[in-house]
């Protein structure tokens, strides 16, 4: 609960609109009076209290004749007072609705006050009602769209009901926050969770998870024995997920890529066949229906034109002869850069040098050159183990059941993939074989993590993300995605048929 408060302290300053002042009047009915008019006379009664109004005269004893008039049936606080009408703290009211919950943010006046009970995300059905113990004039002015709200004064309580939507998941909670003191009430209605068989073995589910706040989870379920899974793209093109391979039961977005050139960013197999190369992020593997991720080992050489081998590192991984395969600036300062393409060199320049789109390069020491502008390189990379199916994305989420997220332990020169609030995209699987295609409404890649962990998985990997995170069901865009422009293109999928 502390980490919550505190996360949320600051989003209440923005999220919830002050309310104006308390009203001057207030409904007499609020209260339990009933108003009985005689001619210009007015009288306010509920069992043996009883005070009236008489224009000219001012109200009649016990009240002090001089307090404001009242307005038809409604009364002015300082009377609401004066006649003890109510005992309770005033908080200030502030609010705010999103139709799938609504915030009320009480401002609680200093020094002790009545305690108010606090709850975490327990459910309700359907009606909502609650004894707050202050007196809440503010509420006069809240009316969140779609949501039925009425609320009564007592003396020692306002009494608060609430009826959402119907048809909805229902859950509240409430919350104390310090400096300055402030009750926290949220009654979230949600859209129910569902669940549907797409076909024998194959499950799609939308469901609730709480980080804290309620994020929808998009999820197509693979029965073990009853899948098997492709990567499907071509490095240098972007296109919709649903082209890459129309036949396909359920699509998932694949791993990272250069906007500009559409250059897969790491470690891409296909059928044993490397189509791009280690960039030194995790990665998912898979042979048959045995599914896996972690960082990728590998050994990478570059054959020289007498035949001679020479071993170098690869991308992130560097050493003192370093191989690159992604376009944009490589090379370390004092080093000179080779620029191959194909086999063939065709120049040299000095480091940091721009690798552009279908070329790879490598940088070595100015004064050890191990061949010269025009002559045949060659890259070989070895994985180890070898495997039929890779592609690289991260950072890694769940191992062996374990929440492994560690965005430091991966490197991500853009921290937003480890950081950002965006939709999140993951392979998961579990210790039997299931397998799970998932995608998220916008939050933290940490969130997600705990959240696979508290359902049980036992591998888990993120993919891309934010508007590249897609899960396509039969043909059908199942999460919410795109804007303006429309769904976005990719490079890479996971393509899921069934056995």
């Amino acid at each position: 609960m502390r980490r919550l408060t505190i996360a949320l302290s600051f989003l209440l300053l923005v999220a919830c609109a002050q309310v104006g002042g308390p009203p001057r009047l207030l409904p007499a009915g609020r209260f339990g009076l009933e108003v009985v008019q005689e001619g210009e006379v007015t009288t306010f009664r509920r069992g043996e209290l009883r005070f009236t109004y008489v224009p000219g005269l001012g109200w009649t004893p016990p009240l002090e004749a001089g307090l404001p008039p009242p307005e038809g049936d409604r009364l002015p606080l300082e009377v609401v007072r004066a006649a003890g009408l109510v005992q309770a703290p005033e908080a200030g009211v502030r609010y705010s609705a999103d139709g799938r919950r609504l915030r009320l943010v009480l401002d609680l006046p200093g020094g002790d006050v009545v305690q108010p009970v606090l709850s975490e995300l327990t459910p309700y059905p359907g009606r909502l009602e609650l004894g707050l113990p202050y007196f809440l004039p503010g509420l006069e002015e809240v009316r969140p769209p779609g949501l039925g709200l009425s609320f009564r004064y007592e003396k020692e309580a306002t009494q608060l009901t609430l009826v959402p939507p119907p048809g909805r998941l229902y859950r509240y909670r409430s919350f104390l926050l310090d400096n300055p003191r402030r009750y926290v009430l949220d009654v979230y209605y949600l859209e129910p969770e569902r669940e549907e068989e797409v076909a024998p073995g194959f499950f799609y589910r939308e469901r609730w998870a709480w980080t804290p706040e309620p994020v929808r989870i998009y999820s197509l379920q693979a029965l073990p024995g009853r899948w098997r899974m492709e990567p499907v793209g071509r490095p240098g093109e972007r296109r919709p997920l649903p082209e890459m391979a129309p036949g396909a039961l359920a699509l998932l977005n694949g791993g990272y890529f250069d906007g500009r050139t559409a250059t897969p960013i790491g470690l891409w197999v296909r059928e044993g066949v490397p189509l791009s190369f280690p960039y030194g992020r995790s990665a998912l593997f898979w042979e048959g229906e045995s599914v896996f991720a972690g960082r990728p080992q590998f050994a990478a050489w570059v054959e020289l034109p007498d035949g001679r081998q020479v071993r170098v590192g690869l991308n992130l991984a560097r050493a003192r002869y370093t191989a690159y395969t992604l376009p944009g600036a490589v090379g370390r300062a004092g080093e000179g850069v080779h620029l191959v393409q194909g086999e063939r060199i065709v120049a040299t320049l000095p480091a940091p040098a721009e690798l552009p789109e279908g070329h790879w390069a490598l940088g070595f020491p100015l004064a050890e050159p191990l061949a010269r502008t025009g002559e045949r390189l060659r890259l070989l990379v070895r994985l180890e183990p070898p495997v039929s199916y890779a592609l690289e994305a991260g950072p890694l989420l769940i191992q062996a059941g374990a929440n492994v997220f560690d965005p430091a332990a991966e490197p991500f020169r853009d921290r937003a993939p480890v950081e950002a609030v965006a939709a999140q995209s993951a392979v998961a699987w579990t210790q039997d074989g299931g397998l799970f295609f998932i995608v998220t409404e916008p939050m933290r890649p940490e969130a997600l993590a705990r959240v696979l962990q508290e359902m049980g998985f036992w591998g888990a990997i993120r993919m891309d993300g934010g508007g590249s995170a897609q899960l396509w069901v039969k043909g059908q865009l199942k999460n919410p995605n795109g804007g303006p422009l429309g769904v976005r293109p990719v490079v890479s999928g996971l393509a899921l048929y069934p056995r």
